[in-house]
């Protein structure tokens, strides 16, 4: 009996590769995204991504390495499907609407038929984003929401197979920014879009993605759903990318990283080697009377003795910061709801291990 096979992928790259002055701006990248897959490519500003996509889109060639849709090859170094005819949509932060077009007629742009047919599928679009009453407005009538909800009714108008989305919220207003996501989301899944995104908003990855793809100086660092890329990162950056990150420095002597926290597993580094022990704010615990405490575990780890710094309320959370007093180190913590202890205040903390990273030293 044969195997089943697996899906095809409705976009793949392989090993695409693109340098500018010398510099490898995108560095071997392969990814997979299949039908109704959002895939997000997160990292900071310059690492690739926005380049990434205009290769998929062919607006930017490769030098090296293949793209292909559905299974079927769209371009290599010496083959190329225009861009036109490779059925990708694409949202960028400007939702550059022509202005001198009515709502509907941008939605209808680039669509083939009989001016009637496409005004149906522009009024069809339209209602699906709520604005089918907008339909002979013109764009700067409309709010910056709107507008964005105009361009992905006019991305999808033309049923694209895959849709490439470059930032394409972070100009919205903080307030109409997670609702337009969600609409979005939803919409793209309806559709059995595959999408990939671009964003530098870890936030907006773990909230949009099936899967992340972490970038780093045009490489992908790490894959996966975003619970596994938070908390198993690959190194101290890939933590400090999600949030802040403490650090405590230590030398690895049989297996084992000293800390005020207590001893730290560290199987195979070797004796001598440096190493950082990585865990976020939020996972810190406080603890006023050491004597109330109960007897720590191998879990739990070592009580160490801190001193607050500075307490600030954020709005969701307190953000206090302290200096351990066996080594002067600063660590940062995050509590629920108002904490406000006064400076020079003397705490116990703990780190659980497994919310703890050891990498080697950077």
């Amino acid at each position: 009996m044969n195997a089943p096979q697996a899906p095809t992928p409705r976009l793949e790259i392989r090993n695409l590769i693109r340098a500018f002055g010398g510099r490898r701006v995108v560095d071997d990248v392969s990814l997979q995204v299949m039908p109704g897959q959002v895939t997000c490519l997160l990292g900071p500003s310059g690492c690739g991504k926005s380049t990434t996509l205009r290769m998929i889109a062919g607006v930017e060639m490769q030098d090296s390495g293949k793209i292909f849709v559905d299974g079927a090859l769209i371009c290599d170094t010496v083959f190329r499907v225009p861009p036109e005819r490779r059925q990708i949509g694409l949202m960028f932060q400007d939702f550059a609407l022509f202005p001198h077009l009515t709502v509907g007629g941008n939605v209808a742009f680039g669509l083939t038929g009989s001016k009637e047919q496409k005004r149906v599928r522009a009024q069809e679009m339209l209602e699906r984003v709520q604005l089918g009453r907008f339909m002979d407005s013109y764009p700067d009538s409309l709010s910056g929401g709107e507008q964005q909800r105009v361009a992905l009714a006019r991305a999808l108008a033309p049923q694209p197979r895959i849709m490439l989305m470059d930032e394409p919220f972070s100009g919205l207003d903080n307030r109409l920014r997670d609702g337009i996501r969600d609409d979005t989301l939803a919409l793209l899944k309806e559709e059995d879009t595959a999408v990939l995104l671009v964003t530098h908003e870890p936030e907006e990855a773990m909230r949009m993605a099936d899967e992340i793809a972490l970038m780093r100086d045009g490489q992908i660092v790490q894959q996966g759903a975003p619970y596994n890329v938070y908390t198993r990162p690959v190194d101290r950056a890939a933590v400090a990318f999600f949030s802040d990150a403490n650090r405590l420095s230590a030398t690895v002597e049989g297996a084992l990283a000293m800390t005020p926290f207590g001893r730290f597993f560290a199987p195979g580094v070797a004796d001598g080697t440096a190493v950082d022990i990585v865990f976020r704010p939020q996972h810190v615990r406080i603890d006023f009377d050491r004597g109330a405490m109960p007897a720590p575990t191998p879990k739990d780890g070592t009580p160490a003795r801190a001193k607050v710094l500075r307490a600030r309320f954020m709005g969701h959370e307190s953000l206090v910061e302290f200096k351990l007093l066996e080594t002067g180190e600063a660590i940062k913590v995050t509590v629920p709801h108002v904490f406000l202890p006064q400076p020079d205040t003397i705490l116990y903390l703990r780190i659980p291990r497994d919310r703890c990273f050891v990498f080697p030293a950077t």
